[in-house]
């Protein structure tokens, strides 16, 4: 009798990734700048949550790429300032590279005090609109997607809506310091895919939609080496 072929087996996770999704409630400060000099006061002095609202959140806001600016610093600055110059350098500020919110206010900081010394005219210029500090509360919503292996964590990922890849891909990073999101640290901690793990970490939030972030963590989940193994 011929025996029937072997098929293949997803790897079990050592532990469940369930899925949530997130409703934001924003939070408008008692901070605000009508000139550039405010603004560095208000960067100095608000809560770490404000600076991750900012410069994280409002990524989806903005769409990632709308109108070339990726964060509200950098927007303000070239839409109600009119100071180009700064916009860009705020706008060049790779979030990725940084593992703290305190890193992170400070190479703000440090751009606006030198764009301040070089261009002392335009600290006191009042801006066309107030900025407003603001940040927000996530309201965790559970859904009923799991995942115990690879395979259902790409169905997973299939199926979820744009809000719960947000709260794991983005918002994840406040509550874990910025160091990951909840996709790799699950892939790596759970399954053992370091690789794939640092692949999503590598996805260019600023360049692509929430919509192109999951085709592209399909695509590098569906490729892993790991995917699978003989039962």
């Amino acid at each position: 009798m011929v025996a029937a072929p072997s098929q293949k087996k997803a790897i079990p996770a050592k532990k469940q990734f369930v899925f949530n999704s997130g409703a934001h409630i924003l939070r408008i400060g008692t901070e605000r700048a009508r000139n550039l000099g405010e603004l560095l006061e208000g960067v100095r002095n608000v809560p770490d949550s404000s600076i991750f609202q900012h410069m994280f959140q409002t990524l989806a806001d903005h769409h990632y790429i709308r109108e070339g600016f990726s964060n509200d610093f950098a927007h303000w600055a070239f839409f109600s300032c009119n100071e180009t110059g700064l916009a860009e350098r705020l706008a060049g500020i790779d979030v990725r590279e940084y593992t703290s919110i305190a890193d992170m206010r400070q190479r703000i900081v440090q751009i606006l005090e030198e764009y301040s010394k070089r261009n002392p005219e335009s600290t006191g210029r009042k801006a066309l609109e107030t900025f407003y500090f603001c940040s927000s509360d996530t309201v965790v919503i559970p859904t009923s997607i799991t995942a115990d292996n690879l395979d259902e964590f790409i169905d997973g990922l299939r199926r979820v809506s744009l809000h719960s890849i947000h709260y794991h891909f983005i918002n994840a990073r406040l509550r874990i310091k910025l160091n990951s999101n909840d996709f790799s640290q699950w892939l790596e901690e759970e399954l053992g895919l370091g690789k794939l793990a640092d692949q999503f970490e590598a996805i260019d939030i600023y360049t692509s939609t929430l919509e192109g972030v999951r085709r592209q963590m399909i695509k590098l989940a569906e490729s892993a080496p790991s995917r699978s193994n003989a039962a």
